[in-house]
């Protein structure tokens, strides 16, 4: 189960799984903390959603200081409900304009960057490779995740930084549950052809409607690519269910903030000369 934390009032959830992994950091952020109001209340980290720029920014700075992360040093994608990985190297530039940013997942070993998952019903899915620290965070929302996003990133893992499954961690966070996540015939005619699709696709109340567990679906990508079960550890919480907790795009309407789920890799301090005085601190 995730723990529940708070730091300077901003809410979030930490998973256990990922807690050994000392040099990282990271937060499934709840909708608590911010300064927004309204639909948008409170802590809502996207600008694109309706809400007033300043209060935004406001919550920006509020999520930078309280995990003292310079607001230059989070990245976050457009999301545009695709299955394309943006890779980052350790060094270097890696991106030139808003319009570069058209991702829906980012898999890189740089330190010192957040890397920023947006969301209000969609799955966040956090990948840590704890030996070759090396991570990746997905937006895995229904077309992503029929297109086998998590999959993707996995094999892209395995292929470029040379991964091997049972060393991968993934904590999937808070998103809509099957209680919640009515779809139509199209949406799930593109989850047919996936492998054991019966385990998160089921017949709805009415005719050409369809209950999706898209936590359940990147699951199966995960252990169908070799990610062992007891590797896997997921929120178990309902965006939709619980809309005093997080936004919920799909509950409120369509009219709500995102909250901000992001993850790092923390920068090793830098090495010191031992002098004779520090010797003599020690004793």
């Amino acid at each position: 189960m995730f723990s529940i934390c708070k730091i300077n009032n901003i809410g979030y959830l930490h998973a256990p799984l990922l807690s050994d992994c000392d040099f990282l950091l990271h937060a499934f952020c709840t909708r608590h903390g911010g300064v927004s109001q309204d639909d948008y209340k409170s802590l809502n980290m996207s600008f694109r959603e309706g809400d007033e720029e300043f209060r935004v920014l406001q919550n920006w700075d509020k999520l930078a200081s309280a995990f003292n992360i310079p607001m230059e040093n989070f990245l976050v994608l457009n999301q545009v409900h695709g299955d394309n990985v943006f890779v980052i190297k350790p060094h270097g530039d890696y991106f030139t304009s808003c319009e570069a940013l058209n991702y829906d997942a980012i898999v890189t070993n740089r330190t010192n960057l957040a890397i920023c998952i947006k969301t209000a019903d969609c799955v966040p899915v956090f990948f840590v490779d704890r030996i070759k620290k090396v991570i990746a965070a997905v937006h895995a929302g229904w077309r992503g995740s029929a297109l086998g996003i998590s999959a993707k990133v996995i094999h892209l893992m395995q292929n470029q930084y040379g991964s091997r499954p049972r060393d991968l961690l993934a904590a999937i966070g808070p998103s809509i549950g099957p209680c919640c996540y009515e779809v139509d015939l199209p949406a799930a005619e593109a989850f047919r052809h996936q492998k054991n699709a019966e385990d998160f696709l089921f017949p709805g109340k009415q005719k050409d409607r369809w209950m999706l567990d898209l936590v359940q679906a990147n699951r199966r990508q995960m252990l169908d690519c070799g990610i062992p079960d007891a590797n896997i550890e997921a929120a178990g919480l309902c965006t939709s269910c619980r809309q005093d907790d997080f936004f919920s795009h799909r509950g409120s309407g369509g009219i709500t903030g995102r909250q901000i789920n992001f993850m790092m890799i923390k920068r090793d301090p830098p090495c010191r000369v031992l002098t004779v005085d520090d010797k003599r601190r020690l004793h």
